[in-house]
C-alpha cells in the first residue's frame, strides 16, 4: 500500500507539469488542442534516444523542450496562418507526429535501462516538488508578463484585445507552443522515470491532463491565477491517487481510460449539476416567501 501511494504522488508530480501545459491551452487560451498526444511522445523519444545515444540527460531533456514547443507552433501556425479550425489543427498535428516521432526515435520503443538518466541517483518525493513549484511559478510569472497578460486576455475575448493592436495570432502561436513544450517535457521526464519511451506513451495524455486540470478546480478552487496553477498541480496528484486506488479495488489497468473518462464527465457535469439544484432551491424558498408575505398581507 505504501509503495502504491509513494508511486503515485511520484508520478502525480510529474504529470503535474503536463497538467499544467494542458492548462494553459484548455483554460487560458480556450483552445482544444489535441496535439498533446503527440508531443508528449516527442518530449519522450527526443530523450530517450540522446540518452541511450550517450548525450547528457539534461541536454536531452532540454531538448524535448524544444521540440514540444516546435510541435504546439506548428498546431498553432496551421490554425492562425493556415486558417483551419482549432480542433482540426490538433488532431492534423498529432496525426503528423506519430510519424515523425517513429522517425525521431527510429523504433517503437526506446529502453533506458542501465542507463544514467535525470531520476537515476535522485529522490522524486523530495526534489520533483521543487522542480513543479518551479515549473508553476514561473509559468505565473511569466502570464503577468505584457505578452501573458496579452495572452490571457486573447483567450478571454479575442476581438477586444485586437482593438488595442494586439496581434492574437502570434499569442495564440505563442501559448500552444510553451503548452505543448510542458507536455514534452513531462513526457521526457515520464520516459526517465519508467526507463523506456514508447511510440503510444502519449495516447489518451489530453484526457488526463483535462482531469487534472477539472478535478484540482473542483476541488481546490481556481479564482486567481497563481491559486488555479497550483490546483491544477495538486489535481494531477489527486488524479493518480484516484487511479491508484481503482486498481487497488479490483479495476484493470486496462480499465484506466475509460475511469479517466468518466472522472472527466463526473466532474463536468457536477457543478452544473449542483448550480441547478441551488437555483430550484432558491426559486422555491422565493415562491414561499412570496405565498408567505401574500398570506400575511390577507
Amino acid at each position: 500500500m505504501l509503495t502504491a501511494l509513494t508511486g503515485s504522488l511520484e508520478l502525480g508530480m510529474l504529470y503535474a507539469i503536463m497538467a499544467l501545459g494542458v492548462y494553459i491551452t484548455f483554460r487560458i487560451l480556450d483552445f482544444p488542442d489535441l496535439t498533446v498526444d503527440g508531443s508528449f511522445t516527442t518530449g519522450g523519444g527526443i530523450a530517450a534516444m540522446m540518452i541511450a545515444g550517450g548525450f547528457s540527460p539534461v541536454l536531452a531533456t532540454v531538448t524535448a523542450f524544444i521540440g514540444g514547443l516546435v510541435a504546439g507552433a506548428c498546431t498553432g501556425l496551421l490554425h492562425t496562418k493556415g486558417k483551419i479550425n482549432a480542433l482540426l489543427s490538433g488532431i492534423l498535428m498529432m496525426i503528423a507526429l506519430y510519424s515523425i516521432n517513429l522517425r525521431i526515435m527510429g523504433k517503437a520503443n526506446i529502453p533506458l535501462l542501465g542507463v544514467d538518466t535525470l531520476l537515476t541517483e535522485v529522490h522524486i518525493l523530495i526534489v520533483m516538488p521543487f522542480v513543479v513549484l518551479a515549473v508553476k511559478f514561473a509559468l505565473d510569472w511569466f502570464l503577468h508578463t505584457d505578452l501573458g497578460l496579452a495572452l490571457r486576455a486573447t483567450g478571454d475575448n479575442k476581438r477586444m484585445i485586437r482593438s488595442f493592436g494586439v496581434n492574437t495570432d502570434t499569442t495564440i502561436i505563442v501559448g500552444v507552443s510553451l503548452s505543448n513544450g510542458l507536455v514534452a517535457l513531462a513526457g521526457a521526464l515520464i520516459a526517465q522515470y519508467s526507463a523506456f519511451a514508447e511510440i503510444t506513451m502519449g495516447v489518451g495524455m489530453i484526457v488526463i491532463g483535462l482531469a487534472s486540470v477539472i478535478i484540482g478546480e473542483a476541488i481546490f478552487g481556481a479564482r486567481k491565477l497563481m491559486q488555479a496553477t497550483i490546483a491544477v498541480v495538486l489535481g494531477a496528484i489527486v488524479y493518480r491517487l484516484v487511479v491508484a486506488l481503482a486498481l487497488r479495488v479490483g479495476l484493470e489497468a486496462t480499465d484506466m481510460k475509460l475511469m479517466t473518462a468518466l472522472i472527466v464527465i463526473i466532474a463536468l457535469t457536477l457543478p452544473k449539476i449542483r448550480s441547478t439544484v441551488k437555483q430550484k432551491a432558491l426559486i422555491r424558498k422565493r415562491a414561499a416567501d412570496l405565498e408567505a408575505s401574500q398570506g400575511g398581507g390577507r
